[in-house]
């Protein structure tokens, strides 16, 4: 017995996948968090994250650890509570995705919010990439769904990115996780049900792509 032995019942084999994964996450906000708390459960290890920002009190109604580490690093504190974690801090804008090697991971998580730094990875990396749209301003998680980038809808965000990528003349498919509800809010107002189904459904996707490796 081990912290694996339910996750060896369902995954069999596909277990060891997990562990010689080499994951990038970027962003571990309210969807980024959960997607990596899920992933580290299930055995991925090798988990490098990304992120510039630091707790406050706001994030504490979506964000995981937050409330135990308000004014902290988020890579730093979360290392606290997943050890083998390599944490990067950096802010993530186009002009740092242009000059990351992407090239090392099986995967690449992308859970920010930047529009530029989100069309700078659809170019650079989209055969890897699973990105999230918004999950702000929402409150049914039943309405979180998955497809390729071109046939996701309902959600303003999703619709610039993919004007702007016709833009750039790109035409290629990557996953991605979105809501088709409507946004119920103009604030950035937020419901942990949505973020987190974003985060968890982002990790179900990842370990879905190991599994076929």
């Amino acid at each position: 017995m081990d912290r694996f032995t339910r996750t060896r019942v369902l995954f069999g084999d596909d277990l060891q996948k997990f562990k010689n994964a080499k994951i990038l996450l970027l962003g571990v906000g309210g969807v980024g968090s959960f997607c990596l708390d899920c992933l580290y459960r299930n055995g991925v290890q090798d988990i490098t994250i990304v992120d510039f920002d630091t707790y406050d009190v706001t994030n504490q109604n979506r964000q995981m650890w937050s409330e135990l580490h308000e004014g902290e690093v988020k890579v730093d504190a979360l290392k606290e509570h997943y050890p083998s974690l390599h944490p990067i801090n950096a802010r993530i804008d186009a002009a740092w995705v242009e000059a990351f090697d992407f090239e090392p991971y099986d995967l690449v998580l992308d859970a920010i919010d930047d529009t530029k730094a989100k069309l700078a990875l659809a170019q650079k990396c989209y055969k890897k990439l699973i990105s999230s749209f918004g999950s702000a301003k929402r409150i049914d998680p039943t309405k979180v769904q998955v497809a390729d980038i071109w046939k996701s809808y309902g959600d303003k965000f999703g619709s610039k990115i993919r004007y702007e990528l016709r833009k750039r003349k790109f035409n290629k498919k990557y996953k991605v996780i979105f809501s088709s509800e409507q946004a119920q809010v103009k604030e950035k107002g937020s419901f942990m049900g949505v973020t987190a189904t974003f985060g968890l459904t982002m990790c179900a996707e990842a370990l879905k792509v190991l599994r076929k490796k």
